[in-house]
């Protein structure tokens, strides 16, 4: 799919005409038009470059929106997003209706006067209502507008209809600003895309950009600077801000061949990675391709609105023409210019634009804020399901556990720790089994393989060797007893409990447990607080392990012995059973089936794996739990106020109808009813985004 960068879009219902126009062109396909983003993305039916006539279709529908050469985004002031050349305009025709009104006596002059200052600051306003017309494209706000203030030209109310188009014309310098600012805000949270890349070419360095940076090539990444691909640190230790990509805000310290991400800031040294991916399957592109696309993913909210505006505007448009000329012919006295001045008021009032803007920047604003939460969600429809989580089922290892075997515990009899733990890491060190390697790795001495002359593996229960002239036995309790070996009976069984005997006597045991994650108890009550009314853990270790881990952080549900399959078949059994919309958190790899037909389903530190970008809809990349349960507060506070927006906006509006229809209020008000509401419903769209920046 391509996407470009449209400029010069400050309308949202603007947005939604471009997008049914190019829809119409036979060489495009999947067009899409985020308003939030200025994005316009499509399919091409052809290879020709055809970049010139969509802009030339867009510029139909408005003239001056363009395609954007890429350039690099800069967050603006206030002074710099105001349109400054609407200003002056504004300033002059002000200037102009004053003198008119005040010193002007000639009544053929003045109408003059007020005829040019009103041009002047409507002339875009009704030319683009004029050619809106001839294509067949009414009901938009030019046209509400231009009918307005001409009719207002009309009953003789000169400066009434100027007035008009200056609150008008005021009120959308603001909200251009506004929408601007919160375009800032939100791009500023997911602006992470690298800019250069520095390779190294034998004795040279070489700027290049990040897609022309080949695998294996040699790139130096200088402090403050991006990691431009993923890669290897072949330079040694160094820290990374690893924010943009985790939101983990407290640095992180690579060594050596550890594995670097595209998107780590280095806030050390300059170092040198050795590229292992290309740019665009880096992890940084993939996470600007999710973010990017997401809010192409309507939600139900941005469909109904979009739709609900193109019934209502007519409706009322409709209304209008009948409030102009049915009471003057049903009521005594009454007058064509105060019903016709009336419909006026009810035409301004009717834009839907406050209700097109402020939805899709609400939606947008929680996707940048979850992003920065180190959650990438896949679309906005996703930000209306987190809100509707009633039931989360887990997996366990990975997911609630570190997926890492760790010694935890040691106990030795007739002989020292240190010594049991030596013949045990020397029988292992012939294993690549994660246990295995937990116990090689916690013992400290050297590892002489000649020092075991022998290495049986019995399936089932565990290894037989012989090590420095001694026999030893290592696995579980089914083995001691295979060779009657009796075991003290005040041992406890415990789950990750290794058994050893010596010349067919007990010796001691080792505890190697999977690691619960450290934040693990805290997100599961974090979860009952937010009012989720169950949790389940799925898990294929035997029932003492995993009803331990269920048991220590506070799972209401556990099912043990599962093979990948089962975990899928017992998923659907809980969701079926479950009245509300149920979670699934995996590991994003033998998970995947799962997370593929969940309701939700969210992948732990998957954004490395294909399989896991493909089958969860939200991924967690710093793979911390407590990003879950931050995704699921933003999506509510994000639920709350765009019902806020959309209740104020339409109590205001059919208020304001209303009391335009009573004649209570006039034009004034109804501009108010029009961009200013738009402009607070923008503003208060803008708080999903606070406390989010660091």
């Amino acid at each position: 799919m391509k996407k470009v960068k449209l400029g010069n879009l400050d309308c949202a219902s603007c947005a939604l005409k471009i997008e049914k126009t190019l829809e119409k062109m036979d060489e495009l396909k999947d067009v899409k038009v985020n308003f939030s983003t200025l994005t316009l993305s499509f399919e091409q039916n052809t290879k020709d470059d055809i970049l010139e006539k969509i802009e030339k279709e867009i510029q139909k529908v408005e003239s001056d929106v363009y395609i954007e050469k890429e350039k690099k985004r800069v967050e603006k002031t206030f002074w710099q997003n105001l349109d400054k050349k609407a200003l002056y305009i504004v300033l002059i025709s002000i200037a102009m209706t004053f003198i008119s009104y005040n010193y002007v006596e000639n009544s053929v002059l003045q109408i003059l006067i007020y005829l040019s200052a009103y041009l002047l600051v409507g002339w875009n306003v009704v030319t683009s209502a004029i050619r809106n017309l001839f294509s067949g494209k009414v009901f938009d706000e030019n046209f509400l507008m231009t009918i307005a203030t001409i009719g207002a030209f009309a009953l003789s109310d000169f400066v009434e209809a100027i007035s008009v188009m200056i609150f008008y014309q005021v009120g959308e310098m603001f909200q251009g600003v506004a929408v601007n600012r919160s375009r800032d805000n939100i791009n500023s949270l997911i602006d992470i895309k690298p800019e250069f890349a520095f390779v190294k070419e034998g004795e040279k360095i070489v700027e290049k950009s990040p897609e022309d940076v080949k695998i294996g090539d040699t790139v130096l990444v200088k402090a403050g600077e991006k990691v431009p691909v993923d890669g290897v640190l072949i330079s040694e230790n160094c820290s990374f801000d690893t924010s943009a990509i985790t939101g983990e805000f407290k640095p992180r310290s690579l060594k050596k061949d550890e594995e670097i991400l595209s998107g780590f800031i280095n806030v050390s040294k300059a170092v040198y990675i050795k590229a292992s991916s290309e740019y665009q399957n880096s992890t940084i592109a993939k996470i600007v391709e999710l973010i990017e696309n997401a809010s192409l993913k309507k939600a139900n909210a941005e469909k109904f609105i979009t739709k609900f505006a193109t019934v209502y505007t007519p409706i009322v448009v409709a209304l209008a023409v009948l409030l102009a000329f049915v009471p003057p012919l049903l009521i005594d006295g009454a007058l064509f210019s105060d019903w016709i001045e009336r419909a006026l008021v009810l035409l301004v009032i009717s834009c839907p634009c406050a209700l097109l803007v402020s939805v899709p920047l609400s939606f947008f604003s929680a996707i940048g804020a979850v992003s920065k939460k180190g959650v990438l969600v896949k679309g906005a429809n996703y930000i209306e399901k987190l809100t509707e989580i009633d039931s989360v089922v887990f997996d366990k290892t990975g997911t609630l556990t570190k997926g890492v075997f760790e010694l935890t515990k040691i106990k030795a009899f007739d002989i020292s720790e240190d010594e049991l733990l030596k013949y045990a890491a020397h029988i292992e060190s012939f294993s690549t089994h994660p246990i295995a390697k937990s116990i090689v790795k916690a013992y400290k001495g050297e590892i002489n393989l000649k020092d075991v002359e022998e290495n049986e593996e019995i399936s089932g229960f565990g290894i037989k060797a012989k090590v420095l002239g001694k026999d030893i036995l290592i696995g579980n309790r089914k083995l001691l007893n295979k060779f009657d070996i009796e075991i003290n009976n005040e041992i406890k069984e415990e789950s990750g409990l290794v058994y050893i005997a010596i010349n067919s006597k007990f010796a001691g045991y080792i505890v190697i447990s999977d690691i619960i994650k450290p934040e693990a108890k805290e997100f599961i009550e974090d979860l009952k607080e937010l009012n989720i009314s169950k949790t389940y853990m799925l898990s294929g270790d035997r029932k003492e392990v995993a009803q331990s881990v269920a048991n220590s952080i506070g799972i209401d549900e556990v099912r043990y012995e599962l093979l990948p399959q089962d975990k899928l078949k017992i998923y659907n059994e809980i969701k079926t059973n479950r009245a509300k919309t149920t979670a699934f958190v995996g590991d994003g790899i033998n998970d995947a089936p799962t997370l593929a037909n969940a309701d939700i389903g969210f992948a732990m530190g998957g954004v490395g794996s294909d399989l896991a970008i493909r089958s969860a809809d939200i991924i967690v990349l710093n793979d911390n739990l407590n990003s879950i349960s931050d995704s699921i507060k933003i999506a509510r506070k994000t639920k709350t106020i765009l019902y806020q927006n959309i209740v104020f906006i339409m109590a205001i509006k059919i208020g304001f109808l209303f009391l335009g229809a009573g004649a209570v209020i006039g034009m004034k008000e109804a501009i108010f009813a029009d961009v200013g509401v738009a402009l607070l419903a923008i503003f208060n769209s803008m708080r999903i985004l606070k406390d989010i920046k660091k």
